[in-house]
């Protein structure tokens, strides 16, 4: 179901890939076969061995300052230390390059839902519905985002485009601009 509200927005917003440089994490194959095609270069990554081309730390990665015009980052940030990871994403960032981001909100929470002392995956997937989550999202992501020094807007499907991709209704898109 993640790659239909990005397919909808890609629908509407193609020229923002094409002839990118693009990093994308935790690739989809859905996403990836529609972005490769249209991107100048593509590179997938994922912390885990065999599941992208390249094996890359979001939170510490191997790429020079300004490297990439776009990073999709896809259901990733409620894994990882976000605010490293968010800082690391604007560092490759090239100026007026932008960050594509999915991740679990709950827009019915003022605050993000977390607590570093569940460390156990039972107690992970009680409390953040998957073994291997830290948090669940409140309102205040976007809080989150922008402390990394991004211009932050939003996609949401509306109407019938809910219905057509089959979306969740008020599913979001965050688009994480670097000035």
């Amino acid at each position: 179901m993640r790659d239909r509200l990005f397919k909808l927005w890609l629908d509407q917003n193609c020229d923002c890939i094409q002839g990118a440089d693009l990093l994308h994490f935790a690739p989809e194959r859905g996403l990836a076969a529609l972005i490769r095609p249209i991107a100048r270069s593509y590179i997938s990554a994922d912390l885990a061995v065999g599941r992208a081309d390249r094996q890359i730390d979001i939170e510490n990665m191997a790429f020079g300052d300004c490297s990439f015009d776009v990073v999709l980052c896809s259901h990733v940030l409620e894994h990882v230390d976000d605010a490293r990871a968010l800082n690391e994403i604007h560092r490759v960032l090239r100026p007026n390059g932008f960050a594509l981001i999915m991740l679990p909100l709950i827009e019915g929470w003022a605050r993000t839902y977390e607590n570093p002392r569940f460390v156990k995956p039972d107690e992970r997937a009680l409390h953040f519905g998957q073994l291997d989550h830290l948090r669940f999202y409140g309102r205040d992501v976007r809080e989150r985002i922008r402390r990394a020094s991004f211009a932050l807007s939003e996609f949401t499907a509306e109407g019938p485009d809910v219905a057509k991709y089959g979306l969740l209704a008020g599913e979001k898109l965050f688009i994480a601009r670097r000035e």
